[in-house]
């Protein structure tokens, strides 16, 4: 068996790969560019469309290794128009973010089965740049900016794969070349982006891209509504603590307050129409957390602030509102990253002087529901004595109604039992299972079945800190429910009766409550990475750090950042008009020095020169005083073939003839052409 027998089809195909004819090699390496252009599409088009895409893709690279024709124009138009309309019965429509690029991903497909001549390819290419950058509409992220960076090093390579006119370099040294363009570039696009003045918005986004689906907070409850939320990685917000950050226990970001029950669904109080908003009694004690938050577009007009943020609350470049139940929104939906400064008191009263016709709507409960709750409730409410005055001891029934999750078999899960119509019933007397949504929606009716102003509020609890960084992560894994009592003198308390049942959820996080299946057999390393002093948390912070940096120093470059950052540099440099003047200046000396330094060589120098890395490779590299002759006469020590060595003597002859001859012009181009076909025999 031969030596390319035993290594088998590998090689072979590697083989008939470097004995492809150029023109083959060259559409080839332009298919897979276009492959890495299109390939991140693939997570977000429907299904019909990549496989098209992919369909495509592989029909051109068939057409191209066997030698075939190009299809006819008159398929090809076909099945372009059916695959617009396919578009347009997918999306409705042609236009917006979704649609418009499903549109650019497959007419760039189909234009590599129409590339009959030069400018073709280069209409391929330029389409490919432009659909590179509508990846970043849906993926901002750091790997995603390091992938469309090859991929433009690979599209640079397939460009000047077309460009040669002689003979063409090896691939590796072409996307070397490439390379060292993207980097030269590189300078000049940095300054553009710190010094062109920015827009405000997103980096990138269309304006259709405010209303597109995002995850967080909903104002309506039901069973499922956070626990699938819970089970998400997305980061809801990043806060960094100007002041001693609070205890994990404290960390409360207060979204939404619900109040209306049909039985199923939880959800806001609406505001009575007309009515004044009366003044809201707040009294807070100990100094405010003083803190800012970068907060990830929603899509939603919900904010999620640390209870109980202050009066004076505010988010650059939107309007600012706060209901009666100290929510805070703001009057358009948040479809940009933005960053905002807040003070917070962990330690406040709030409406302790509630008037009692205000509270009754915090004590309705829908009528023939939950019979066996409320008959539980009417128990338990006769079992403690009223207060002096009375009215129900509401912390003794709220004691009550905690020790009774803590004592009976009540569990915590993401994955809770089916429940029926009284679905309270079923999770107090039958399941006994549930998420914080189940625990804290049941505690406010048996607390307002016996008599007390209840609601249920959600957002998130906790986070994440980061000790590389210093800033806290909350993700919606974090998001949480919790209820609120009113006592008089008190007023509305924080009761969080998950606390009750898996108190792990609220001194440490999620996933120390409900650890993760294990998955695979990595279940070890799914718990490894929960412990903070373990390698792979370590790991995991690491790139969280960097992760937070690209996201505060990049995406999150927005006008008042930009305005901030010059005013710094202009105070370092005394104006920064000047600096990123000096700046340029010294750049563009650097490129001319660094050109200078890379002038080519005349051709025949630069074969003489080809010549004596060949030798040096071998040991005999050329000494600085020696000339052709006697770089000669050592060389013929060298063992070597006989052909070898008389390619060696004709080249070195011949270049010392051109070098200090006088040949002329026609002779000296043939004996270029000579010295170059004896340079590969040199080797």
């Amino acid at each position: 068996m031969s030596e390319t027998q035993r290594r088998g089809p590998k090689v072979e195909l590697g083989r008939r790969l470097a004995a492809l004819p150029r023109d083959k090699a060259d559409t080839l390496l332009l298919l897979i560019a276009a492959l890495m252009v299109l390939a991140p599409h693939f997570a977000h088009l429907p299904l019909w469309v990549s496989l098209a895409v992919c369909a495509t893709l592989l029909w051109r690279a068939a057409i191209t290794w066997r030698g075939k024709r190009m299809p006819p124009l008159w398929l090809l138009v076909p099945v372009a128009v059916a695959a617009m309309a396919g578009v347009y019965l997918t999306y409705r429509t042609l236009l917006g973010r979704d649609a418009g690029v499903a549109m650019l991903t497959l007419l760039l497909a189909f234009k590599l089965l129409e590339m009959r001549a030069k400018r073709d390819l280069f209409v391929v290419i330029f389409l490919s740049f432009f659909v590179l950058l509508t990846s970043f509409f849906y993926s901002q992220t750091m790997p995603t900016a390091l992938f469309m960076a090859a991929t433009i090093i690979v599209l640079l390579t397939a460009q000047q794969s077309f460009q040669y006119t002689g003979a063409v370099p090896p691939l590796a040294r072409r996307l070397r070349t490439s390379a060292k363009l993207f980097l030269l570039a590189a300078p000049l696009a940095l300054l553009m982006f710190v010094g062109f003045p920015r827009v405000q918005g997103p980096l990138w986004g269309m304006p259709g891209d405010a209303h597109s689906g995002r995850s967080g907070i909903s104002d309506s409850m039901a069973p499922g509504t956070l626990s699938s939320l819970a089970q998400s990685d997305e980061v809801a917000f990043r806060v960094r603590f100007l002041d001693q950050a609070p205890s994990q226990n404290q960390l409360y970001w207060r979204s939404i307050v619900l109040g209306d029950y049909d039985g199923r669904t939880w959800t806001r109080v609406p505001r009575r129409r007309g009515a004044q908003r009366a003044a809201i009694a707040i009294s807070v004690r100990g100094q405010a957390v003083r803190h800012e938050v970068t907060m990830e577009p929603t899509g939603k007009r919900w904010l999620a602030p640390l209870e109980l943020t202050g009066p004076r609350f505010s988010v650059p470049g939107f309007n600012v509102r706060e209901s009666d139940e100290m929510e805070q929104f703001t009057m358009e939906p948040v479809a940009r990253r933005v960053r905002y400064a807040a003070s917070a008191y962990v330690d406040f009263q709030l409406q302790a002087n509630e008037q009692p016709e205000n509270l009754k709507r915090w004590l309705e409960l829908p009528h023939g529901f939950n019979p066996r709750t409320l008959a539980l409730a009417q128990q338990l409410r006769q079992a403690v004595p009223p207060t002096a005055n009375g009215q129900p001891d509401a912390r003794q029934l709220s004691q009550q109604v905690l020790s009774m999750f803590r004592r009976d078999t009540f569990s915590y899960t993401l994955q809770p039992p089916l429940a029926g119509r009284d679905m309270v019933d079923d999770f107090l007397f039958t399941g006994k299972a549930g998420f914080c949504e189940h625990y804290s929606g049941a505690y406010v009716v048996l607390m307002r079945a016996m008599g007390v102003p209840a609601r249920v509020v959600t957002g998130y609890q906790g986070g994440e800190m980061n000790p590389l960084d210093g800033y806290l992560t909350v993700r919606q894994s974090d998001a949480h429910a919790w209820a609120e009592i009113w006592l008089p003198s008190h007023g509305w308390r924080r009761v969080d009766p998950t606390g009750a049942v898996a108190p792990e959820r609220i001194a440490r996080n999620l996933a120390r409550a409900l650890p993760a299946p294990s998955a695979f057999g990595f279940g070890q390393l799914i718990e490894l990475q929960n412990d903070p002093g373990s390698w792979l948390a370590q790991l995991r912070f690491r790139y969280a750090a960097l992760n937070n940096s690209w996201n505060q120093w990049v995406l999150d470059y927005n006008p008042e950042r930009q305005r901030s950052f010059l005013t710094e540099l202009g105070s370092v440099f005394g104006n920064w008009r000047s600096a990123v003047g000096a700046a340029l200046v010294c750049a563009l000396a650097w490129l001319l020095h660094w050109r200078r330094q890379r002038r080519p060589a005349a051709p025949l120098d630069g074969l003489y020169q080809a010549f004596c890395r060949l030798q040096a490779r071998h040991g005999y590299a050329r000494r600085p005083d020696e000339g052709p002759l006697s770089y000669a006469a050592r060389l013929r020590d060298m063992p070597a073939s006989a052909d070898k060595h008389a390619a060696m003597e004709t080249f070195l002859t011949l270049y010392g003839a051109l070098k200090y001859g006088g040949a002329g012009a026609e002779q000296r181009t043939a004996s270029l052409k000579t010295l170059k076909t004896l340079l590969p025999l040199c080797r």
